[in-house]
């Protein structure tokens, strides 16, 4: 996505900012529309993060309004920081442990039976290398999915357009730069295929 805007000025707006950014297209986030979405993403999941560890019901209905779907059985552990929190989808039974950053300009989608460790980030958002549209605050995102029965590890990091395939193991500490097929474990900066486990 980097490269797609860079060398050229964004097309004349014909959909809104918010439309553009889920088309995967240029966006402006100081955009009055995203601006308020930010926002209420914001004080949602400031009102999660504080909620009593005996507040599990509250916590729930917190995360029932702000994301896009929180499958049954699911927990996340607070603290947890999304842009919009509307374009985060989770499944059913999902473990998020604490501290997960889910920037969701683009759809995040997590499967069914997930477990993300400590302090993981999800992140959409890209930026040009070009100066002059960076300075314009010119961005782009990229969608990421997170197929059925994933373990990311500690303070994995999944950057924009990354697919990961069911059952993979993802090591702490890894830097998923390209998507990863179903049935593996991988590691390092940037991750690689260390072995099958079908």
């Amino acid at each position: 996505m980097l490269g797609r805007m860079d060398g050229h000025r964004p097309p004349e707006e014909v959909l809104s900012h918010h439309d553009r950014m889920l088309a995967g297209e240029p966006y402006r986030s100081d955009d009055p529309e995203l601006v308020e979405a930010h926002l209420r993403a914001r004080c949602l999941s400031e009102r999660f993060n504080r909620a009593g560890v005996d507040q599990s019901v509250l916590r729930g209905s917190i995360l029932g309004e702000l994301l896009g779907s929180f499958g049954a059985g699911s927990e996340i552990r607070p603290p947890f920081y999304c842009d919009y929190g509307s374009n985060l989808r989770m499944g059913t039974d999902c473990f998020v442990n604490f501290g997960l950053v889910a920037l969701d300009a683009a759809l995040i989608t997590v499967g069914d039976d997930v477990q993300i460790g400590p302090q993981v980030q999800l992140l959409t958002p890209t930026h040009p290398t070009d100066p002059d549209l960076r300075r314009a605050k010119w961005e782009a995102a990229e969608p990421i999915s997170i197929g059925d029965n994933v373990w990311l590890g500690g303070g994995c990091i999944v950057l924009p357009g990354v697919a990961i395939g069911e059952d993979t193991v993802v090591g702490a500490g890894t830097v998923v730069t390209t998507s990863l097929p179903a049935g593996v474990v991988a590691v390092g900066n940037p991750a690689r295929i260390v072995r099958s486990i079908r």
